[in-house]
Parts: C-alpha cells; sequence; structure tokens
C-alpha cells in the first residue's frame, strides 16, 4: 500500500490568479488596506504565512480572531473569483487522466498535502471537478509550517483506512521546492512536476527523488509508484 498526497496549486489546478484575487479583496473589505498582497512570495507556502506577511506589510496586527475572519470571507469572495475569464485558469496537463487511474488501484490512497486552508482548497477543487479524489488531507489549518504538514495527512489517512503508511510508502507530488522539502524530513518520497512557476532545473536543485515535466504521462507515474 502506498500513500500519495497531492500539491493543489500548480500541481492539480491553476485558479488563473483567483486565490490572490479574493485574498486581497477579503483584506481591503476587512481592513481598508488595498494590495495587501503585492510583492509577497505565494509559492509553495501556507495561506497562513502569506497572511500573516500580509499583516506585518500593512503594519497590522495579527490573531487567530483575525485569521478566522480573514479565511470566512475569503471563502465567500474565492467562488466568484473562480468564474472570472482567466486564459490561465485550468485543471494541469494529465491530472485528468491520471487521478481516476490512481483511484482505482486496490494498493493507492490519495489525499492532499498543501498551503492552501482546507476550506478554500477545497473550494477549488470542487470548481474544478476532482474535490472527491481526495477524502483526507493536510492543510494550513493544521500547522503554519510546510515541512509539519505530513504527519497530519497519515494520521488521517490512519483513521480513514486503518492503515498507517511509513516513509518510503509515501509520495509527494507537487511543483515548487517546498514539496520537495517538506517531503524529504520526513522519509518520504517526492515527485517534483515542471507544470507551473518551476522550471526542471529550478526544481532539480532540491534533489527531488522524480522529476517530469508535468503529469501527463501516466505510464511514468505508475512505474514510479510500482
Amino acid at each position: 500500500m502506498k500513500l500519495i498526497l497531492f500539491d493543489i496549486d500548480g500541481t492539480l489546478i491553476h485558479s488563473g490568479g483567483a486565490g490572490v484575487r479574493a485574498m486581497t479583496d477579503a483584506f481591503e473589505q476587512l481592513h481598508g488596506v488595498a494590495d495587501a498582497f503585492q510583492g509577497i512570495s505565494l509559492a509553495g507556502r501556507t495561506d497562513t504565512t502569506i497572511l500573516a506577511d500580509a499583516y506585518e506589510k500593512s503594519g497590522l496586527p495579527m490573531s487567530p480572531e483575525h485569521e478566522t475572519l480573514f479565511k470566512k470571507r475569503y471563502a465567500e469572495l474565492l467562488p466568484a473569483e473562480l468564474e472570472q475569464p482567466s486564459h490561465l485558469r485550468r485543471i494541469m496537463p494529465g491530472v485528468e487522466t491520471l487521478l481516476p487511474v490512481l483511484q482505482d488501484r486496490d494498493d493507492l490512497r490519495l489525499g492532499l498535502l498543501t498551503g492552501n486552508w482546507e476550506v478554500s482548497g477545497r473550494i477549488k477543487l470542487v470548481y474544478f471537478g476532482i474535490n472527491d479524489y481526495f477524502p483526507f488531507g493536510a492543510f494550513s489549518d493544521d500547522s503554519p509550517q510546510r515541512d509539519q504538514l505530513l504527519p497530519f495527512a497519515v494520521e488521517r489517512c490512519k483513521d480513514m483506512y486503518q492503515w498507517e503508511a511509513n516513509g518510503s510508502d509515501i509520495f509527494v507530488i507537487g511543483d515548487t521546492p517546498s514539496d520537495i522539502l517538506c517531503a524529504h524530513p520526513h522519509g518520504a518520497k517526492a515527485i517534483a512536476v515542471a507544470a507551473a512557476g518551476y522550471s526542471i532545473e529550478d526544481l532539480r536543485a532540491y534533489d527531488p527523488d522524480y522529476l517530469l515535466p508535468d503529469l501527463s504521462d501516466t505510464e511514468a507515474m505508475l512505474r514510479i509508484l510500482a
């Protein structure tokens, strides 16, 4: 049995900027600060740390109550932003073919390991019609530190399937250095995909176990998981 954990943005889907637009609008509506996320690094980070940077940049204090209010408003705004026209918005290459194949395998369990909060991450996946492939996962709600998320996904897999994955049974699939760096401390294998903002050369520098241009080669993925 193997546990396959997918990142969301840039790996499964591209929101076409819907996420950052909804976050920007939510912050402005709550605090009257425009463009609070301008210049803040987003790729591979958790929503909690991204939000903390926006508060710091705006000279405002952040509390758990602020985070809760922001998450609620962000989730309210995100569906409409996903409907806005964008040539970038799409399911990433190969995902629609790969997921049914993996789901049909009795020896694989699929989950999420993402920097999204769960509510917003699932809104994105529901929009693209792939949420049901992922009955559990680990999210920014669990920890602001990406490299601490994997054990949460393992525990939820154990609760759901009465099977506990160990390091060599776990594959983390993502498109950023953070996805590689959150796998290796736990002994998991990192499958890096250069389908979004990072190139093959960028990702190779972080020593992933496997490196692919995208997820369009289903047979290559099955060989890796074998």
